[in-house]
């Protein structure tokens, strides 16, 4: 499986289980990501993604989304688009 660097986490609402990410690439709800960081290394599929507290089907390079996360994460931490 290919990866592709998609972002980076800007911040992590540990309450709500929620990191933003800045987006250097497109982001389609359906596709899976791998988060890594100094301790992240995880990847899940993208249930739902939020910007400006909306859901949308998709969102584009320069946007900075919200998604639901399975584990903590950092900021800093890169963002990949798994390519299966």
């Amino acid at each position: 499986m290919q990866e592709k660097e998609i972002g980076k986490i800007t911040h992590y609402y540990g309450h709500l289980s929620v990191g933003i990410i800045e987006l250097s690439d497109s982001l389609i709800v359906g596709e899976s990501i791998h988060i890594k960081g100094h301790s992240s290394d995880f990847t899940q599929g993208v249930d739902s993604i939020q910007i400006e507290h909306a859901n949308v089907p998709e969102a584009k390079t320069g946007d900075v989304i919200g998604i639901k996360l399975l584990q903590k994460v950092h900021p800093h931490d890169k963002v990949y688009k798994v390519i299966p």
